[in-house]
């Protein structure tokens, strides 16, 4: 009899055990997507994540997982303060209604421009700018590939060119000798270095190296001349981001052209008397 009521109640040890288990599962299943709940108010994963993705030198720094955890503090600061604004009636007071209008006004101007550019700055106007304003005006220029090993005195310098002239390996020797980290300069035409360093270069032939050191500003140089080129444009690709950016700042200019021309505006200065129009340029 002792053994049956024993395995009655470890029976009924395993429901509860059982039953606690799956109200845990329902609870934490509703839980999943809410970051925090604020006197009953919901911050929601995706309200975090879309905070993470509009900012993305966070994003490119910090893994989601890494900032989520912070982030929710945050987040439960900002609305604990929220709700005791609110609680305060702070939206009705003369100072809140005076600055949101200026948000208003700034994040309509801010709207207003983005869709302007957005409409404007399409794939169309990158391509024609990229064929008319830069290939169309592009002037080829002679490249220079090279190398140099830098050195802080021409005694050394001449040794290293010594070296060189019993078949040493240029690279192995700018590892051994050179002060600066950057080897291989790769292509360059003369207006990009110092006028020194330019003149040594286009005087060497496709895979020879100076014979004697090239003083400059920042030490004496041996300088390796690999290729010689004639420059061509730049790809579209690389190119785009600039593109974009003077577009932009063009449609931005022309807008206000417009609206200047088409609307009427008056300018006081400080006694109220009416300022001049600016002459236009001819």
């Amino acid at each position: 009899m002792r053994k049956k009521y024993l395995l009655a109640g470890t029976a009924a040890v395993v429901v509860l055990a059982v039953a606690a288990f799956f109200a845990c599962k329902v609870n934490a299943q509703k839980n999943v997507g809410v970051a925090a709940r604020v006197n009953g108010e919901i911050i929601s994963v995706d309200e975090i994540r879309r905070g993470y993705a509009d900012n993305p030198q966070i994003a490119a720094q910090v893994p989601f997982n890494d900032f989520y955890e912070k982030a929710v503090d945050v987040y439960v600061n900002g609305k604990l303060l929220y709700q005791a604004a609110s609680k305060a009636n702070i939206e009705e007071t003369p100072e809140y209604k005076e600055q949101l209008q200026t948000a208003k006004e700034d994040l309509a101007r801010k709207v207003f421009l983005e869709k302007t550019v957005e409409e404007k700055v399409n794939a169309a106007a990158v391509q024609k700018f990229y064929d008319d304003e830069y290939v169309a005006k592009f002037e080829s220029k002679k490249e220079m590939g090279a190398k140099h090993i830098l050195l802080d005195n021409e005694k050394t310098a001449q040794e290293v060119i010594e070296k060189l002239n019993k078949g040493g390996n240029f690279d192995q020797l700018a590892k051994e000798y050179t002060k600066d980290n950057t080897v291989d300069l790769g292509y360059f035409t003369e207006d990009l270095m110092v006028p020194e360093f330019t003149k040594a270069a286009m005087a060497l032939k496709k895979g020879e190296y100076t014979k004697k050191p090239v003083k400059t500003q920042f030490g004496y140089h041996i300088i390796l001349l690999e290729d010689i080129r004639d420059s061509a444009p730049l790809p579209l690709a690389e190119l785009e981001p600039q593109i974009k950016n003077i577009l932009s700042q063009q449609v931005v200019a022309e807008t206000l052209d417009s609206l200047h021309k088409d609307g009427k505006v008056e300018k006081f200065d400080l006694n109220g008397k009416k300022m001049p129009e600016p002459k236009e340029e001819k």
